[in-house]
């Protein structure tokens, strides 16, 4: 899985590190940190703007519900409280929304807000205060906005976190950088692995280049228009396609295997994954010449002790270029930086879902995490669900409320509902591995990937 060789590099590095100087960097002030002239932060930050159109309220039980519309700490916002409130607060947080400078929040995705409602609970989305690639405003936006709802609509009796994508790494930080601030977490198709993910595209991107003969990293200016048509037609992936003829050369398989492998070993739908989105994976290790981790995600990741299986037909650990990550202290660091580390302590209830066959988030992420966690002693407080879809965030309303049902029962009363296993490689790649959770009817209706797997 991803963490290993990466938190092996991360330990030999600490080692070497002086205490003097560990304590002095842990004790250093955000770099983002600036005099701000408006300290209620009412309007956005410099170069961006808000979108945050009046959401229309819904009736839930004949009457309406009260929505609140503001700017707080230089963010978006929305709030929604039913006329009968439980008392309790979920939190949404949305997920990577590029390199924009527009800031606009969103209400909960897959039927949530509905169910939400109808059950009672009030919900609040911020935009965070600026987007990319960052974490850190995630995990200060998110708090912020639970901080002023509790000043301006009243303190809740439990406070829940919400989320996809981006938003599931806001979530697996927050938990650690707020112990016991909130009460449960659905952290679904999350970046759980935090910065493994970055490994994971460069991963794609050097072994391909690797097998095919094309050096290009870093990526030049005309990596997708020249190397990378290169790289297809040596490995056999031009024509490639998920429901078609193996059309891959024998390198090319073993891209692919060393794919499946790095994000999450051999599974079902696994193949016809890797034709979805084997031309994605090359176009977002493109470099646009700013300074975030996502325009240069070369400042945190690593494949330096990475070791990738199978090595044949070629010995791509011989051949393979090895990369240091240019910011290595950012790569260390415990505090809560731009692309922080989750360490795997969460202090809450934890329930997690998770696509089979997504490669941009992939399905290793809840192992690092699981790995993470069991180390820390804290299993009892995660539970994972695997689901047999290959899109990103590929879930139906029935998984998604589901496992908000189950997440709530399991806070109020205690016992912990039922999860998938996800780290025992025999049991992940069972033919029938992600039937239990997975929404039969999506499956029989064919929607989204959901046919790239046998029925259940």
């Amino acid at each position: 899985m991803l963490s290993s060789p990466v938190r092996t590099l991360r330990r030999l590095l600490a080692a070497t590190a002086t205490l003097t100087l560990a304590v002095g960097l842990a004790g250093a002030a955000p770099a983002t940190a600036t005099a701000d002239r408006d300290p209620g932060g009412s309007q956005p930050l410099p170069g961006y703007t808000i979108e945050n159109p009046p959401l229309a309220p819904l009736v839930v039980a004949g009457r309406t519900t009260t929505v609140r519309q503001g700017v707080h700490r230089h963010a978006g916002y929305i709030i929604e409280v039913p006329a009968r409130w439980n008392g309790d607060l979920v939190l949404w947080a949305h997920g990577y929304r590029g390199q924009g400078t527009v800031l606009s929040p969103e209400p909960p995705g897959f039927g949530l807000r509905q169910r939400l409602l109808e059950q009672g609970y009030a919900w609040a989305s911020s935009s965070y205060d600026r987007n990319g690639f960052n974490i850190r405003s995630g995990v200060l936006g998110t708090k912020d906005l639970a901080d002023h709802f509790g000043r301006t609509v009243r303190r809740p009796h439990r406070t829940y976190l919400a989320g996809v994508s981006m938003g599931g790494y806001v979530i697996g930080r927050s938990l650690e950088q707020y112990p016991g601030y909130y009460d449960g977490a659905l952290p679904m198709c999350g970046v759980l692995g935090d910065q493994t993910l970055l490994d994971f595209y460069l991963d794609y991107n050097l072994v391909a280049q690797s097998l095919a003969g094309v050096p290009a990293y870093p990526t030049p200016a005309d990596y997708l228009t020249n190397a990378v048509p290169r790289i297809q037609v040596a490995l056999g992936l031009a024509g490639l396609t998920p429901t078609g003829p193996d059309t891959t050369t024998d390198r090319g398989k073993q891209l692919r295997a060393i794919t499946v492998n790095r994000s999450g070993g051999q599974r079902p739908g696994a193949d016809a994954a890797f034709a979805v989105w084997k031309d994605f994976l090359f176009s977002i290790s493109v470099t646009s010449g700013g300074d975030s981790p996502a325009q240069r995600p070369g400042q945190l990741s690593t494949n330096l002790l990475t070791r990738y299986t199978p090595n044949s037909p070629v010995n791509v650990n011989a051949t393979v270029r090895r990369v240091v990550p240019e910011n290595i202290w950012q790569r260390l660091l415990p505090t809560l930086t731009e692309v922080p580390h989750i360490a795997g302590r969460p202090t809450a209830p934890v329930l997690t879902l998770h696509g089979l066959g997504d490669l941009f988030v992939p399905f290793s992420m809840e192992q690092a995490y699981a790995t993470d966690v069991a180390r820390h002693g804290r299993s009892r407080l995660v539970v994972q669900r695997a689901i047999r879809a290959t899109q990103h965030c590929e879930f139906t309303p029935a998984e998604a409320g589901a496992a908000w049902d189950d997440l709530v029962s399991w806070v109020r009363t205690g016992a912990r509902p039922a999860g998938d296993t996800v780290s025992d490689p025999t049991v992940v790649a069972r033919p029938d591995y992600g039937c239990r959770f997975s929404d039969r009817a999506a499956y029989a209706a064919g929607v989204g990937t959901r046919r790239l797997y046998a029925a259940c």
